[in-house]
Protein backbone atom coordinates (compact mmCIF):
# COMPACT_ATOMS: atom_id res chain seq x y z
CA UNK A 1 0.00 0.00 0.00
CA UNK A 2 1.67 3.61 -0.96
CA UNK A 3 2.04 6.39 1.20
CA UNK A 4 0.56 9.64 1.58
CA UNK A 5 2.23 11.99 -0.04
CA UNK A 6 3.43 14.48 2.42
CA UNK A 7 4.10 18.07 1.53
CA UNK A 8 7.18 19.36 0.11
CA UNK A 9 7.82 22.20 3.30
CA UNK A 10 10.49 24.09 1.49
CA UNK A 11 8.41 24.36 -2.20
CA UNK A 12 5.44 25.47 0.05
CA UNK A 13 7.10 28.43 1.37
CA UNK A 14 8.34 28.96 -1.68
CA UNK A 15 5.05 29.98 -3.14
CA UNK A 16 4.09 31.59 0.32
CA UNK A 17 7.11 33.76 -0.26
CA UNK A 18 6.40 33.87 -4.16
CA UNK A 19 9.69 33.13 -4.79
CA UNK A 20 8.51 30.07 -6.83
CA UNK A 21 8.20 32.03 -10.25
CA UNK A 22 9.20 35.29 -12.19
CA UNK A 23 7.39 38.50 -10.94
CA UNK A 24 7.05 41.56 -12.45
CA UNK A 25 9.61 43.97 -11.98
CA UNK A 26 8.87 47.59 -10.98
CA UNK A 27 11.10 50.42 -9.87
CA UNK A 28 10.86 53.24 -8.09
CA UNK A 29 11.92 56.74 -9.99
CA UNK A 30 14.94 58.58 -8.78
CA UNK A 31 15.07 57.92 -4.82
CA UNK A 32 11.42 56.55 -4.58
CA UNK A 33 12.19 53.34 -3.54
CA UNK A 34 14.30 54.94 -0.90
CA UNK A 35 11.47 55.97 0.78
CA UNK A 36 10.46 53.06 0.88
CA UNK A 37 12.66 50.78 3.30
CA UNK A 38 15.92 50.21 3.76
CA UNK A 39 17.62 49.00 0.64
CA UNK A 40 19.39 45.93 2.26
CA UNK A 41 15.92 44.62 3.17
CA UNK A 42 14.06 45.83 0.24
CA UNK A 43 15.80 45.00 -2.98
CA UNK A 44 14.72 41.65 -4.50
CA UNK A 45 14.46 41.95 -8.23
CA UNK A 46 12.48 39.76 -10.57
CA UNK A 47 15.74 38.46 -12.25
CA UNK A 48 17.06 37.03 -9.42
CA UNK A 49 13.75 36.06 -7.71
CA UNK A 50 13.10 33.56 -11.14
CA UNK A 51 16.96 32.92 -11.02
CA UNK A 52 17.55 31.72 -7.83
CA UNK A 53 16.21 28.03 -6.19
CA UNK A 54 14.74 27.90 -3.13
CA UNK A 55 17.87 26.43 -1.89
CA UNK A 56 20.20 28.65 -3.30
CA UNK A 57 18.09 31.73 -1.06
CA UNK A 58 18.12 29.48 2.15
CA UNK A 59 21.95 29.08 1.14
CA UNK A 60 22.02 33.16 1.07
CA UNK A 61 20.19 33.40 3.77
CA UNK A 62 22.66 30.53 6.19
CA UNK A 63 25.64 32.86 4.91
CA UNK A 64 24.33 35.85 6.08
CA UNK A 65 23.44 34.66 9.45
CA UNK A 66 27.18 33.45 9.35
CA UNK A 67 28.84 36.25 8.18
CA UNK A 68 27.12 38.33 11.21
CA UNK A 69 28.49 35.55 13.66
CA UNK A 70 31.89 36.70 13.03
CA UNK A 71 30.83 40.64 12.27
CA UNK A 72 28.31 41.99 14.40
CA UNK A 73 25.74 43.97 11.98
CA UNK A 74 25.12 47.78 13.74
CA UNK A 75 21.78 46.43 14.91
CA UNK A 76 23.38 44.14 17.05
CA UNK A 77 25.72 46.31 18.14
CA UNK A 78 25.72 48.57 21.39
CA UNK A 79 25.29 52.13 21.04
CA UNK A 80 27.79 53.82 21.91
CA UNK A 81 28.96 57.63 21.12
CA UNK A 82 30.88 56.97 17.89
CA UNK A 83 28.53 54.61 16.33
CA UNK A 84 24.78 55.90 17.40
CA UNK A 85 24.28 57.75 14.28
CA UNK A 86 24.33 54.39 11.85
CA UNK A 87 22.22 53.25 13.69
CA UNK A 88 19.66 55.67 12.67
CA UNK A 89 17.45 55.36 8.81
CA UNK A 90 18.12 58.86 8.81
CA UNK A 91 15.71 59.20 5.77
CA UNK A 92 12.88 57.55 7.72
CA UNK A 93 13.53 59.90 10.21
CA UNK A 94 13.63 63.19 8.27
CA UNK A 95 10.12 62.22 7.11
CA UNK A 96 8.50 61.26 10.33
CA UNK A 97 10.15 63.41 12.61
CA UNK A 98 12.30 66.25 11.13
CA UNK A 99 9.01 67.21 8.53
CA UNK A 100 6.78 67.60 11.33
CA UNK A 101 9.30 69.48 13.17
CA UNK A 102 9.86 71.79 10.38
CA UNK A 103 5.98 72.32 10.24
CA UNK A 104 5.94 73.09 14.13
CA UNK A 105 8.41 75.50 13.74
CA UNK A 106 6.21 76.98 10.63
CA UNK A 107 3.43 77.79 13.21
CA UNK A 108 5.14 80.87 14.73
CA UNK A 109 4.38 82.48 11.30
CA UNK A 110 1.65 80.70 9.76
CA UNK A 111 -1.58 80.88 11.50
CA UNK A 112 -4.38 78.84 10.54
CA UNK A 113 -8.39 80.15 9.52
CA UNK A 114 -11.09 77.85 10.17
CA UNK A 115 -11.05 76.98 6.61
CA UNK A 116 -7.91 75.51 6.36
CA UNK A 117 -8.08 73.53 9.11
CA UNK A 118 -11.48 72.18 7.98
CA UNK A 119 -9.41 71.34 5.07
CA UNK A 120 -6.70 69.39 6.97
CA UNK A 121 -9.79 67.72 8.39
CA UNK A 122 -10.92 66.61 5.26
CA UNK A 123 -7.10 65.59 3.87
CA UNK A 124 -7.19 63.86 6.98
CA UNK A 125 -10.17 61.70 6.42
CA UNK A 126 -9.14 60.88 2.68
CA UNK A 127 -5.47 59.88 3.49
CA UNK A 128 -6.48 57.72 6.82
CA UNK A 129 -9.48 55.86 4.50
CA UNK A 130 -7.28 55.17 1.67
CA UNK A 131 -4.94 53.73 4.09
CA UNK A 132 -6.72 51.82 6.17
CA UNK A 133 -9.65 50.91 3.19
CA UNK A 134 -7.47 50.92 0.26
CA UNK A 135 -3.78 50.10 0.96
CA UNK A 136 -4.83 47.50 4.38
CA UNK A 137 -8.51 46.01 3.73
CA UNK A 138 -8.41 46.11 -0.50
CA UNK A 139 -4.69 45.57 -1.13
CA UNK A 140 -2.80 44.23 1.95
CA UNK A 141 -5.67 41.41 2.63
CA UNK A 142 -7.90 41.48 -0.77
CA UNK A 143 -11.21 41.44 1.43
CA UNK A 144 -12.91 42.99 -1.25
CA UNK A 145 -12.66 44.15 -5.28
CA UNK A 146 -12.34 48.07 -6.05
CA UNK A 147 -13.49 49.73 -9.27
CA UNK A 148 -11.03 51.48 -10.98
CA UNK A 149 -12.22 55.18 -9.61
CA UNK A 150 -12.15 53.71 -5.85
CA UNK A 151 -8.04 52.19 -6.05
CA UNK A 152 -6.99 55.65 -8.01
CA UNK A 153 -8.50 57.60 -4.88
CA UNK A 154 -6.92 55.40 -2.44
CA UNK A 155 -3.44 55.62 -4.69
CA UNK A 156 -3.52 59.08 -4.54
CA UNK A 157 -4.65 60.05 -0.76
CA UNK A 158 -2.74 57.05 0.27
CA UNK A 159 0.68 58.89 -1.03
CA UNK A 160 -0.55 61.57 1.01
CA UNK A 161 -0.26 59.90 4.15
CA UNK A 162 3.65 58.94 3.27
CA UNK A 163 3.47 55.73 4.64
CA UNK A 164 5.51 54.42 1.67
CA UNK A 165 3.70 53.20 -2.01
CA UNK A 166 1.02 50.55 -2.40
CA UNK A 167 3.65 47.77 -3.62
CA UNK A 168 6.04 48.40 -0.11
CA UNK A 169 3.35 48.95 2.18
CA UNK A 170 0.97 45.95 0.93
CA UNK A 171 4.41 43.59 1.28
CA UNK A 172 5.73 44.89 4.85
CA UNK A 173 1.87 44.07 5.78
CA UNK A 174 1.79 40.36 4.60
CA UNK A 175 4.98 39.94 6.37
CA UNK A 176 3.65 41.19 9.42
CA UNK A 177 0.79 38.83 9.20
CA UNK A 178 3.24 35.72 8.20
CA UNK A 179 5.61 36.12 11.08
CA UNK A 180 3.87 37.73 13.71
CA UNK A 181 5.92 38.04 17.00
CA UNK A 182 8.94 36.90 15.41
CA UNK A 183 12.33 38.25 14.64
CA UNK A 184 10.98 38.84 10.67
CA UNK A 185 8.21 40.73 11.89
CA UNK A 186 9.01 44.06 10.84
CA UNK A 187 7.01 45.65 13.87
CA UNK A 188 7.78 43.01 16.13
CA UNK A 189 5.49 43.83 19.53
CA UNK A 190 7.85 41.71 21.48
CA UNK A 191 10.20 44.42 21.38
CA UNK A 192 8.51 47.31 23.06
CA UNK A 193 5.71 49.69 22.46
CA UNK A 194 8.13 52.38 20.83
CA UNK A 195 9.60 49.85 18.85
CA UNK A 196 6.75 48.92 16.93
CA UNK A 197 5.07 52.21 17.36
CA UNK A 198 8.12 54.16 14.77
CA UNK A 199 11.41 52.54 16.47
CA UNK A 200 11.38 49.98 13.42
CA UNK A 201 10.72 52.95 11.49
CA UNK A 202 13.95 55.02 12.30
CA UNK A 203 16.38 52.14 13.14
CA UNK A 204 18.33 50.37 10.75
CA UNK A 205 16.79 46.87 10.26
CA UNK A 206 19.04 43.81 10.88
CA UNK A 207 19.54 41.76 6.96
CA UNK A 208 19.46 38.80 9.02
CA UNK A 209 15.65 38.67 9.64
CA UNK A 210 15.39 39.77 5.88
CA UNK A 211 11.51 37.95 4.87
CA UNK A 212 9.68 37.98 1.91
CA UNK A 213 5.92 37.29 0.66
CA UNK A 214 4.28 37.24 -2.75
CA UNK A 215 2.81 40.33 -3.61
CA UNK A 216 2.33 39.25 -7.80
CA UNK A 217 -1.40 40.14 -6.86
CA UNK A 218 -0.59 43.83 -6.39
CA UNK A 219 1.88 44.11 -9.18
CA UNK A 220 -0.49 43.06 -11.32
CA UNK A 221 -2.87 45.89 -10.90
CA UNK A 222 -1.45 49.04 -12.81
CA UNK A 223 -2.37 51.16 -10.58
CA UNK A 224 0.24 50.12 -7.86
CA UNK A 225 2.46 49.77 -10.71
CA UNK A 226 2.36 53.54 -11.96
CA UNK A 227 1.68 54.47 -8.36
CA UNK A 228 5.15 52.79 -7.23
CA UNK A 229 6.85 53.73 -10.25
CA UNK A 230 6.31 57.90 -9.54
CA UNK A 231 5.61 57.28 -5.87
CA UNK A 232 8.39 60.29 -5.05
CA UNK A 233 6.44 62.89 -7.25
CA UNK A 234 2.59 61.79 -6.28
CA UNK A 235 3.71 61.50 -2.42
CA UNK A 236 5.07 65.34 -2.73
CA UNK A 237 1.97 66.37 -4.80
CA UNK A 238 -0.71 64.87 -2.82
CA UNK A 239 0.87 65.17 0.59
CA UNK A 240 1.99 68.97 -0.07
CA UNK A 241 1.28 70.30 -2.56
CA UNK A 242 -2.21 69.88 -3.70
CA UNK A 243 -3.60 70.60 -0.04
CA UNK A 244 -1.70 74.02 -0.57
CA UNK A 245 -3.56 74.39 -4.15
CA UNK A 246 -6.64 74.13 -2.98
CA UNK A 247 -6.22 76.10 0.33
CA UNK A 248 -5.06 78.68 -2.30
CA UNK A 249 -7.67 78.53 -4.84
CA UNK A 250 -10.98 79.01 -2.16
CA UNK A 251 -9.03 81.04 0.78
CA UNK A 252 -5.93 82.19 -0.78
CA UNK A 253 -3.92 80.00 2.49
CA UNK A 254 -1.61 78.38 0.58
CA UNK A 255 1.34 78.51 3.18
CA UNK A 256 -1.43 77.59 5.64
CA UNK A 257 -2.72 74.70 3.39
CA UNK A 258 0.77 73.31 2.71
CA UNK A 259 1.70 73.52 6.72
CA UNK A 260 -1.92 72.32 8.47
CA UNK A 261 -3.70 70.08 5.33
CA UNK A 262 -0.31 68.93 4.42
CA UNK A 263 2.73 68.80 7.06
CA UNK A 264 0.35 68.39 9.90
CA UNK A 265 -2.19 65.99 8.39
CA UNK A 266 0.35 64.07 7.29
CA UNK A 267 1.82 63.57 10.79
CA UNK A 268 -1.36 62.82 12.61
CA UNK A 269 -2.05 59.97 9.81
CA UNK A 270 0.99 58.16 10.30
CA UNK A 271 0.58 58.18 14.16
CA UNK A 272 -2.99 56.85 13.54
CA UNK A 273 -1.31 53.65 11.30
CA UNK A 274 1.96 53.43 13.54
CA UNK A 275 -0.65 52.67 16.39
CA UNK A 276 -2.33 49.80 14.67
CA UNK A 277 1.33 48.05 15.10
CA UNK A 278 1.78 49.43 18.63
CA UNK A 279 -1.40 50.06 20.73
CA UNK A 280 -3.33 47.79 18.76
CA UNK A 281 -0.63 45.06 20.08
CA UNK A 282 -0.65 46.18 23.30
CA UNK A 283 -4.19 47.53 25.40
CA UNK A 284 -7.38 45.51 25.40
CA UNK A 285 -9.21 41.83 25.28
CA UNK A 286 -8.17 39.08 23.26
CA UNK A 287 -11.45 36.99 22.50
CA UNK A 288 -10.95 35.07 19.36
CA UNK A 289 -6.81 33.81 20.23
CA UNK A 290 -4.40 34.44 23.23
CA UNK A 291 -1.74 33.10 21.65
CA UNK A 292 -0.35 35.92 19.90
CA UNK A 293 0.01 40.31 20.60
CA UNK A 294 -2.69 41.49 18.60
CA UNK A 295 -5.89 42.58 21.29
CA UNK A 296 -9.37 44.24 20.29
CA UNK A 297 -9.52 47.82 22.00
CA UNK A 298 -12.07 50.53 21.40
CA UNK A 299 -9.81 53.41 22.11
CA UNK A 300 -7.50 51.96 19.35
CA UNK A 301 -10.32 52.11 17.48
CA UNK A 302 -11.14 55.28 17.48
CA UNK A 303 -7.52 56.28 17.02
CA UNK A 304 -7.09 54.29 13.50
CA UNK A 305 -10.05 54.71 11.74
CA UNK A 306 -11.47 51.39 13.17
CA UNK A 307 -8.64 48.82 12.85
CA UNK A 308 -8.51 48.39 17.06
CA UNK A 309 -10.69 45.41 16.78
CA UNK A 310 -7.17 43.78 15.87
CA UNK A 311 -7.39 40.31 17.51
CA UNK A 312 -10.05 39.53 15.18
CA UNK A 313 -8.64 40.85 12.31
CA UNK A 314 -5.19 38.45 12.77
CA UNK A 315 -7.79 35.69 13.11
CA UNK A 316 -10.06 37.40 10.03
CA UNK A 317 -7.62 38.89 8.11
CA UNK A 318 -9.40 38.71 5.05
CA UNK A 319 -12.74 40.07 6.30
CA UNK A 320 -13.69 43.49 5.34
CA UNK A 321 -15.06 44.19 8.47
CA UNK A 322 -12.71 44.76 11.73
CA UNK A 323 -15.42 45.51 13.98
CA UNK A 324 -18.42 43.04 14.18
CA UNK A 325 -20.92 44.92 16.51
CA UNK A 326 -23.26 47.66 15.29
CA UNK A 327 -22.18 49.61 17.87
CA UNK A 328 -18.23 49.17 17.76
CA UNK A 329 -16.48 51.65 16.04
CA UNK A 330 -15.03 50.75 12.22
CA UNK A 331 -16.25 53.69 9.79
CA UNK A 332 -13.66 51.76 7.46
CA UNK A 333 -15.87 49.00 7.37
CA UNK A 334 -18.89 51.40 6.83
CA UNK A 335 -17.27 53.27 3.63
CA UNK A 336 -16.47 49.61 2.26
CA UNK A 337 -19.85 48.80 2.41
CA UNK A 338 -21.20 52.23 1.19
CA UNK A 339 -19.00 52.48 -1.71
CA UNK A 340 -20.48 48.54 -2.44
CA UNK A 341 -23.55 49.77 -2.59
CA UNK A 342 -23.24 52.20 -5.33
CA UNK A 343 -21.44 49.83 -7.08
CA UNK A 344 -17.81 51.05 -6.55
CA UNK A 345 -16.63 48.06 -4.70
CA UNK A 346 -17.65 44.30 -4.45
CA UNK A 347 -16.79 41.13 -3.87
CA UNK A 348 -17.04 41.93 0.05
CA UNK A 349 -15.62 39.22 2.32
CA UNK A 350 -16.96 37.93 5.25
CA UNK A 351 -15.92 34.54 7.40
CA UNK A 352 -18.73 32.44 8.28
CA UNK A 353 -20.69 33.64 11.84
CA UNK A 354 -19.69 29.37 12.70
CA UNK A 355 -16.12 29.92 12.43
CA UNK A 356 -15.61 33.34 14.08
CA UNK A 357 -18.30 32.13 17.77
CA UNK A 358 -16.19 28.86 17.33
CA UNK A 359 -13.02 31.00 18.39
CA UNK A 360 -15.07 33.04 20.89
CA UNK A 361 -16.18 29.46 22.50
CA UNK A 362 -12.59 27.73 22.69
CA UNK A 363 -11.00 31.11 23.83
CA UNK A 364 -14.08 31.01 26.47
CA UNK A 365 -13.07 27.50 27.61
CA UNK A 366 -9.60 27.95 27.62
CA UNK A 367 -9.95 30.76 30.35
CA UNK A 368 -12.75 28.76 32.34
CA UNK A 369 -9.63 26.07 31.51
CA UNK A 370 -7.12 28.24 33.40
CA UNK A 371 -9.31 29.20 36.44
CA UNK A 372 -10.22 25.33 36.85
CA UNK A 373 -6.99 24.48 37.14
CA UNK A 374 -6.25 26.58 39.88
CA UNK A 375 -9.19 24.82 41.57
CA UNK A 376 -9.03 21.27 44.09
CA UNK A 377 -11.27 19.02 42.13
CA UNK A 378 -10.44 16.35 43.76
CA UNK A 379 -8.35 13.37 42.42
CA UNK A 380 -9.13 12.07 38.88
CA UNK A 381 -10.28 8.03 38.97
CA UNK A 382 -7.54 7.07 36.93
CA UNK A 383 -4.85 7.98 39.55
CA UNK A 384 -6.76 6.38 42.82
CA UNK A 385 -6.70 2.29 43.65
CA UNK A 386 -8.66 0.41 42.30
CA UNK A 387 -10.34 -2.31 45.31
CA UNK A 388 -12.64 -5.10 44.98
CA UNK A 389 -15.73 -5.02 47.60
CA UNK A 390 -13.84 -7.15 49.89
CA UNK A 391 -10.89 -4.58 49.83
CA UNK A 392 -13.50 -1.97 50.31
CA UNK A 393 -14.97 -4.22 54.11
CA UNK A 394 -11.61 -4.72 55.37
CA UNK A 395 -10.21 -1.10 54.90
CA UNK A 396 -13.70 -0.16 56.35
CA UNK A 397 -13.09 -2.10 59.64
CA UNK A 398 -10.04 -0.59 60.85
CA UNK A 399 -10.96 2.77 59.22
CA UNK A 400 -14.02 4.36 60.36
CA UNK A 401 -15.46 6.90 57.82
CA UNK A 402 -15.42 4.93 54.27
CA UNK A 403 -18.36 5.42 52.30
CA UNK A 404 -19.04 4.01 48.49
CA UNK A 405 -20.80 6.33 46.40
CA UNK A 406 -21.67 6.15 42.93
CA UNK A 407 -18.70 3.15 42.99
CA UNK A 408 -15.79 5.11 44.44
CA UNK A 409 -14.86 4.97 47.83
CA UNK A 410 -14.51 8.31 50.13
CA UNK A 411 -12.87 8.82 53.30
CA UNK A 412 -15.65 11.32 55.14
CA UNK A 413 -14.21 10.80 58.59
CA UNK A 414 -12.85 14.46 58.79
CA UNK A 415 -16.04 15.83 58.00
CA UNK A 416 -18.47 13.99 60.20
CA UNK A 417 -18.64 17.10 62.63
CA UNK A 418 -19.12 19.65 59.38
CA UNK A 419 -22.19 17.85 58.05
CA UNK A 420 -25.18 20.00 57.58
CA UNK A 421 -27.20 16.38 58.30
CA UNK A 422 -25.40 15.65 61.91
CA UNK A 423 -23.00 13.37 62.66
CA UNK A 424 -25.59 10.37 63.37
CA UNK A 425 -26.69 10.05 59.65
CA UNK A 426 -23.37 10.43 58.25
CA UNK A 427 -21.89 7.49 60.68
CA UNK A 428 -25.49 5.48 59.27
CA UNK A 429 -23.24 5.55 55.87
CA UNK A 430 -20.11 4.32 56.96
CA UNK A 431 -18.58 1.26 55.50
CA UNK A 432 -21.72 0.66 53.60
CA UNK A 433 -23.04 1.63 49.68
CA UNK A 434 -24.76 5.31 50.06
CA UNK A 435 -24.95 5.65 46.69
CA UNK A 436 -29.20 6.01 46.66
CA UNK A 437 -29.20 7.49 50.26
CA UNK A 438 -26.64 10.24 48.68
CA UNK A 439 -28.86 10.95 45.20
CA UNK A 440 -32.31 11.36 46.69
CA UNK A 441 -33.17 8.44 48.78
CA UNK A 442 -32.61 10.81 52.09
CA UNK A 443 -31.03 13.95 50.32
CA UNK A 444 -30.92 14.89 46.83
CA UNK A 445 -27.59 16.53 47.08
CA UNK A 446 -26.52 19.94 45.35
CA UNK A 447 -23.75 20.28 42.85
CA UNK A 448 -21.88 21.58 45.46
CA UNK A 449 -21.81 18.70 47.78
CA UNK A 450 -21.00 16.57 45.06
CA UNK A 451 -17.69 18.79 44.32
CA UNK A 452 -16.76 18.32 47.99
CA UNK A 453 -17.31 14.78 48.16
CA UNK A 454 -14.90 14.35 45.20
CA UNK A 455 -12.00 15.77 47.12
CA UNK A 456 -12.31 13.13 49.71
CA UNK A 457 -11.73 10.50 47.30
CA UNK A 458 -9.84 7.40 48.23
CA UNK A 459 -10.19 4.61 46.12
CA UNK A 460 -12.18 2.90 42.95
CA UNK A 461 -14.33 -0.43 43.50
CA UNK A 462 -13.51 -2.23 40.47
CA UNK A 463 -16.35 -3.16 38.09
CA UNK A 464 -18.50 -0.13 39.53
CA UNK A 465 -18.48 1.76 36.66
CA UNK A 466 -17.44 4.91 38.23
CA UNK A 467 -17.62 8.04 36.70
CA UNK A 468 -16.01 11.72 37.62
CA UNK A 469 -19.04 13.55 37.41
CA UNK A 470 -21.14 11.86 40.34
CA UNK A 471 -23.62 14.90 39.80
CA UNK A 472 -24.68 14.23 36.89
CA UNK A 473 -25.20 10.52 37.68
CA UNK A 474 -27.25 11.80 40.69
CA UNK A 475 -29.83 13.82 38.08
CA UNK A 476 -29.48 10.82 35.98
CA UNK A 477 -30.97 8.60 38.77
CA UNK A 478 -33.43 11.14 39.83
CA UNK A 479 -35.13 11.51 36.73
CA UNK A 480 -35.01 7.66 36.12
CA UNK A 481 -37.11 7.38 39.02
CA UNK A 482 -39.16 10.04 38.46
CA UNK A 483 -40.11 8.27 35.35
CA UNK A 484 -41.10 5.06 37.09
CA UNK A 485 -43.56 7.06 39.70
CA UNK A 486 -45.05 8.45 36.27
CA UNK A 487 -45.63 5.19 34.96
CA UNK A 488 -47.12 3.62 38.30
CA UNK A 489 -49.34 6.44 38.31
CA UNK A 490 -50.66 5.61 35.06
Amino acid sequence: MSSVESVDITMANSVAAGTNKATRRIVASGIGGKLMGTKSMTQVTAEELARDSVAQLLAKDKALQQKYKKEKHISEQPWTSSNWYQHINWLNTALVLAVPLVGCIATKWVKPTWQTLALAFVMYVASGASITAGYHRLWSHRSYRGRLPVRLFYALFGASAIEGSIKWWGHSHRLHHRYTDTDRDPYDARKGFWYSHIGWMLLVPNPRFKARADISDLVDDWVVRVQHRHYLAIMLFMAFIFPALVAKYFFNDFWGGFVYAGIFKSFFIQQATFCVNSLAHWIGVQPYDDTRTPRDHVLTAFVTFGEGYHNFHHEFPSDYRNALKWYQYDPTKVIIWITSKIGLAYNLKRFSQNAIDQCVLQQKQKQLDKQRAKLNWGPQLGDLPVWEKAEFFEHAKNQKGLVIISGIVHDCSEFLTEHPGGQALLKTSFGKDATVAFNGGVYAHSNAAHNLLATMRVAVIKGSGAGNNTYDQQIKALAEKTRKLAEKAE
